[in-house]
């Protein structure tokens, strides 16, 4: 099956290298990236260009204007551009575990989405992976990991768990199933259907937002938080505002109320 894989970027050329690289070890063959870019400046443009030509990647920059967060306007135009039936959703500061792409893949099903996680690295292990790191996988070891700089936590077992421990967990675990930005992917007939990602929200649970009207649209959550393995790359977040998160919660849980399946302001507008 093939998949679009559609990775949110700002100004992070570096992270999104890392990132990149990531997907040049892909188990999973069958994929187009769609770099979904809120406004990066020419940086980040070089970046996906150098790394185009050095690993073949196949990859669509979509860029917009800065203009503010406008993250949900930049991720419904790269599902425009996506070819793909079936669409993969993560961020530019996620590197990919070999086998994401495969487990995605494997774990798609008709009538669900897929909700996964990350695990998050401190500054100075994310500063330590290089590019080797990432092309032989130590940087997924927990032993590298923590000779780098990771503290000790129960968190640690999505990195450890086996094919069957993680099938385990993913039934197991008290995590509320909700679609993640970072690590999720759907049917791309599912996104059209509920019209995307609301652009009226800036930062803060749009995401999960967007996995409600899913839901109210009758497509069932589907846990791959320990078998769908991105490590997440420490970064400065000066962007939250405690009062849009807040509004955007209130905004979830009234989407939730009145089982709205659709946005107004989404895809449709972006094409017509």
């Amino acid at each position: 099956m093939k998949l679009s894989v559609i990775i949110s970027t700002y100004n992070s050329p570096a992270w999104l290298e890392k990132v990149l690289w990531g997907y040049s070890v892909q188990t999973h063959k069958d994929f187009e990236l769609i770099i979904a870019d809120d406004g990066s400046t020419g940086e980040t443009r070089q970046c996906i260009d150098r790394m185009r030509e050095e690993n073949g990647l196949p990859i669509k920059h979509v860029w917009q204007e800065d203009d503010g967060f406008r993250k949900c306007r930049i991720l419904n135009l790269a599902v425009l551009e996506s070819e793909s039936e079936y669409l993969v959703f993560t961020d530019g500061d996620c590197i990919p575990r070999r086998d994401f792409l495969e487990v995605h893949a494997s774990e798609a099903e008709p009538g669900h989405y897929l909700s996964g996680g990350y695990h998050k690295l401190p500054m100075d292990t994310s500063r330590a992976i290089s590019r080797d790191d990432i092309l032989t996988g130590r940087c997924f070891e927990l032993p590298w990991l923590k000779a780098h700089g990771l503290k000790s936590t129960y968190k640690n077992s999505k990195l450890t768990a086996n094919h069957w421990q993680a099938r385990l967990f993913n039934t197991l675990t008290p995590t509320r199933c909700r679609f993640k930005g970072s690590n999720g992917s759907a049917w791309k007939k599912d996104i059209l259907a509920v019209n995307g990602f609301d652009e009226t929200m800036a930062y803060g649970g749009e995401d999960r937002e967007f996995g409600v009207r899913l839901a109210n649209l009758g497509v069932k959550p589907k846990h791959v938080r320990y078998n769908a393995i991105v490590i997440h790359l420490d970064h400065a977040r000066g962007y939250v505002d405690p009062n849009v998160v807040a509004a955007n919660k209130a905004y979830r849980i009234t989407s939730e109320k009145q089982c709205r399946k659709r946005t107004e302001y989404g895809i449709e507008q972006l094409a017509d």
